[in-house]
């Protein structure tokens, strides 16, 4: 048995093919750019890399994939860096529908019938019932959240034509080397400037670990890769202002929090986006003053499998790699979500 990882040389697709060959399990990572400074490709005896672009529509015929080898789909197109409006929409719906319908009509077309998929907690859109199950209504608020929310609906469509696919959906994933959006975050604190919060900051916030998500992957094949979808986040996660104190006092950091009135920074958010000099994704912005919270407790029952790892100490690990920067991944903007 093989494991095929699209979006491989990316920061999930590195960690779990790092934990794969641990184990002693071949890994064919798919990617189009091998970032050489990763060191996943020192055993080559068990780590092969395949030049591939998902949007292509033949892309897949160049892949010896049997029949009991399993696909991990992670080819993505990332919120940051923040593409401009005029280019989001085309842009994530061919690197996230389009690559998806590509990879699951070649795997129709050749019989093969275990996919595990990452989409979001994006494909959500404003929380509706705390916390969020899986049967959370689904209603995303941008290209990006809708390109996953559609990909999703197509995943489902082939599950009925007997392929099976589990479905991820992380909160924001982070560890070591990944920063996205906390770099501005950092930024800031280590000048000792205010750190602002959209609204109050008493609401809840929620991420989930590269190495946790990495192991939710590993539990999905060893339960037989069952046709469901699950949540992936943290147990018990703080408040806004309890995560952003803990940073503050890590970094030995002067920043203070300042709290602010959630509508008005939305539009101030959503002006700057208008005229081209964007600083949040809207998707991001238009629920950072709520309480987004996935209950995990389906992906415990049905995959034995329970996060490890909590937020303050997820958010310190990712500040220390932010002051200790080591090289992971790549930098392409089609990596894993």
């Amino acid at each position: 048995m093989k494991h095929i990882i699209t979006g491989g040389d990316g920061f999930l697709g590195t960690e779990l093919t790092r934990k794969l060959v641990k184990a002693g399990e071949k890994v064919v990572i798919c990617d189009i750019k091998q970032t050489l400074a990763s060191g996943i490709y020192e055993n080559k005896e068990l780590v092969t890399f395949i030049k591939l672009d998902v949007t292509q529509p033949n892309a897949f015929e160049q892949l010896d994939i049997a029949d009991d080898d399993v696909i991990y789909h992670f080819a993505a197109r990332l919120l940051m860096p923040i593409l401009p409006r005029s280019q989001r929409k085309d842009a994530f719906w061919q690197d996230l529908y389009v690559g998806t319908d590509n990879l699951l009509n070649h795997m129709e077309k050749n019989g093969l019938k275990r996919l595990v998929y990452f989409t979001t907690d994006m494909v959500y859109g404003h929380t509706v019932h705390h916390p969020r199950f899986e049967d959370h209504p689904r209603a995303p608020l941008g290209p990006y959240g809708n390109a996953k929310y559609q990909s999703e609906l197509l995943c489902e469509k082939f599950r009925e034509r007997g392929i099976n696919i589990t479905i991820f959906r992380p909160r924001l994933i982070i560890g070591p080397g990944r920063l996205g959006i906390l770099e501005k975050l950092f930024k800031a604190v280590d000048r000792n400037l205010p750190v602002p919060t959209i609204g109050s900051g008493k609401n809840f916030y929620q991420f989930i670990s590269v190495s946790d998500c990495a192991n939710a992957c590993i539990a999905a094949v060893k339960a037989g890769i069952p046709s469901d979808t699950y949540n992936l986040g943290s147990q018990n996660p703080p408040t806004v202002n309890a995560l952003l104190k803990k940073l503050i006092d890590e970094a030995g950091s002067r920043s203070f929090l300042l709290p602010t009135p959630a509508p008005l920074v939305k539009l101030a958010l959503g002006f700057f986006d208008r005229i081209g000099a964007p600083i949040m994704d809207p998707e991001q912005y238009m629920i950072a003053d709520e309480t987004c919270v996935l209950d995990v407790s389906k992906a415990e029952k049905d995959l034995g499998w329970v996060p490890e790892d909590d937020d303050v100490s997820m958010l310190l690990q990712a500040y220390r790699s932010y002051r200790n920067p080591v090289p992971l991944s790549s930098d392409s903007p089609l990596e894993t979500t």
